[in-house]
């Protein structure tokens, strides 16, 4: 497998997933802030220009995050990333989902880079604050589903491997969330999978 990363970003819940499964795969760095997913040799491989991307074993390109996070758990179920029965199923993805579809879209994406939507300094203050909004409404939603169970459905799966970088962003950010993301976050934090995203950081 050959995996387009860029660290800090999105994909690090896919590289902890891929250290997850313990399968060989390739990084590839991709800097964002350098423009490099717009490069014609990166949209000619992916023209969606963005991170996370996976070349499968097949060859095959395969996007999105929930959709690569659901690859991984079908093709490595050893790793036991996605729990037994359609139920399920189901309600990993439509956490996954929530968590990169509102939390990081609708909301740390417009507390990061506001000046990518409106120009106007005052417009660009109301839509971080409109931003953080979101982002504390669906960490306060997170909780809930947390409650008091060690991951957010019990056993660690795909839905905490995004739920490790919006944490990571919030911690980052000082945007406000309950003590046990805190406490899911640093759990997250001393699996080894975390420490392996740590190395690709640093390579």
């Amino acid at each position: 497998m050959k995996f387009f990363h860029s660290p800090g970003s999105c994909s690090d819940g896919i590289a902890m997933l891929l250290a997850e499964v313990g399968q060989p795969f390739e990084v590839v760095r991709v800097n964002l802030a350098r423009g490099e997913q717009r490069s014609a040799d990166y949209l000619a491989l992916n023209p969606k220009g963005k991170v996370p991307a996976l070349i499968r074993p097949d060859g095959a390109l395969q996007t999105e995050f929930p959709a690569i996070a659901l690859w991984l758990a079908r093709s490595f179920p050893q790793a036991g990333l996605m729990p037994e029965g359609l139920e399920a199923e189901v309600r990993a993805i439509e956490l996954t989902d929530f968590i990169v579809s509102s939390i990081h879209m609708r909301g740390f994406t417009f507390i990061s880079v506001p000046a990518k939507f409106v120009q106007d300094p005052e417009a660009q203050k109301a839509l971080v604050a409109h931003g953080r909004a979101v982002a504390e409404a669906g960490l306060a939603h997170l909780a809930e589903v947390l409650g008091d169970k060690p991951y957010l459905l019990g056993e660690f799966g795909i839905a905490d491997a995004a739920a490790f970088y919006v944490l990571t962003w919030a911690r980052a950010r000082d945007v406000p969330m309950a003590p046990s993301l805190h406490a899911l976050l640093d759990r997250l934090n001393a699996r080894p999978s975390a420490a392996a995203v740590k190395a690709m950081a640093s390579a």
